[in-house]
């Protein structure tokens, strides 16, 4: 058993800390902020029963609460009392409530006064020149003092976005005194929250969120997204060339009399598919679909869909229906899987796709059923890598017919 299992002095600093921490000593320290204070600290006190079996423990305790006080110190913690008429102990006054009366107090005891005061030094600066950072300094207060040597070059980003908003060139192109393109790659949430704060709505597109949408989001430039096919029809090469990778807007823009569009994932797969006539093959995509949505030619042609034969390959399919919805499978049915039966692999428990899928038709969905219930073998896959060439080969003769 604690032989002092009242609240002591120290208990009272560590709640005083944890206000700290928290950042609601400094965010109070702002205009038009709630005060804490007077601040009621939590209190486990001394009983009646207390007095009877444990009283020179109660004395002393009352002892160091009044040494550690600010009738004692001139700062630090109030103490309002309570008078208890014991039978035994006679007349006893014991501590009923701790008060902080100000601020000033709680950072003297805690021993964060020149921290405050630089604070305050700071939000001043801040709030000067950008009013409407009130509300995040509110919020973020420790994370502002945190950065106090980084705010000469977070103003400068600031002011720069504010007399240049949506300046459409590439963050690296950005020409800000003193400010470097890692500084603020490498703090572009800190930045957006700022950025947020301080800039117009027109300024701001609101659609693209977190780190991978700080470009969009503040009109920067983006790195192109990119498309990788191979020509199949040598009569259709670009100036020789049969194997590319332009931006998804290029590739939109072609004008070519393609009739048979091939879409894989594997990159061995797109490099080595066989030639073919007015054909093309597209190739790894992954789940980054989108970029074949709206191309006039695309609906054009006809297009097939090469996929592993497992939960992911055909929810992939499933999502290339909506950008393309007249897009047919190939080699993902179930004679392919019986086929290769000896080359059957396992897809990650924990990474297997389970939900519905709407938009496959009727043997894929079969199939695609199979495999998320554990039919045939539990978690199976075959990659496409592994179907043999032949079978490739021998359905490419069947289109071509």
């Amino acid at each position: 058993m604690n032989d002092k299992p009242w609240t002591r002095p120290k208990d009272l600093v560590d709640q005083l800390r944890k206000h700290w921490d928290s950042g609601r000593l400094l965010a109070e320290r702002l205009e038009e902020r709630e005060s804490l204070f007077p601040l009621q600290l939590r209190l486990k006190k001394a009983t009646s029963r207390d007095l009877t079996e444990r009283f020179d423990a109660v004395r002393d305790w009352v002892g160091a609460l009044i040494e550690h006080s600010r009738d004692k110190r001139g700062h630090g913690y109030d103490i309002e009392w309570r008078t208890i008429n014991h039978r035994t102990r006679g007349r006893n006054d014991l501590p009923k409530a701790i008060i902080v009366p100000s601020a000033e107090d709680a950072l003297r005891l805690i021993g964060k006064t020149a921290q405050a005061r630089q604070f305050d030094q700071l939000a001043a600066e801040l709030l000067a020149e950008f009013p409407t950072l009130g509300d995040w300094l509110a919020r973020r207060p420790m994370e502002a003092l945190k950065r106090a040597d980084e705010w000469p070059r977070l103003l400068a980003i600031l002011r720069h976005f504010r007399d240049h908003p949506r300046p459409g060139v590439y963050l690296r192109q950005l020409d800000i005194p003193g400010v470097d393109t890692k500084f603020i790659h490498a703090r572009r949430g800190l930045v957006g929250q700022l950025l947020d704060a301080v800039l117009p709505e027109e300024a701001i597109d609101r659609s693209a969120g977190g780190v991978r949408g700080f470009n969009r989001r503040y009109g920067l430039a983006s790195r192109p997204v990119l498309v990788r096919f191979r020509i199949l029809d040598p009569e259709l090469a670009l100036e020789g060339l049969t194997d590319l990778s332009v931006p998804a807007e290029e590739f939109a823009g072609l004008d070519w009399p393609v009739s048979e569009v091939f879409i894989t994932e594997n990159e061995i797969n797109g490099l080595a598919f066989p030639a073919h006539p007015r054909a093309i093959v597209v190739f790894g995509l992954g789940y980054g679909l989108e970029r074949l949505a709206g191309i006039e030619w695309l609906n054009q042609a006809r297009c097939w869909y090469w996929g592993d034969i497992d939960t992911h390959g055909f929810a992939i399919l499933n999502r290339l229906r909506h950008h393309l919805s007249g897009v047919r499978s190939f080699l993902m049915d179930r004679a392919t899987l019986d086929a290769h039966r000896e080359l059957w692999g396992r897809e990650p428990e924990d990474q297997r796709f389970r939900g519905e899928l709407k938009r496959l038709e009727e043997p894929e969905q079969a199939l695609y059923q199979t495999l998320r219930d554990d039919v045939l073998a539990p978690c199976l896959r075959l990659e496409q890598e592994h179907v043999r060439f032949a079978w490739l080969k021998r359905f490419l003769e069947q289109v071509r017919s």
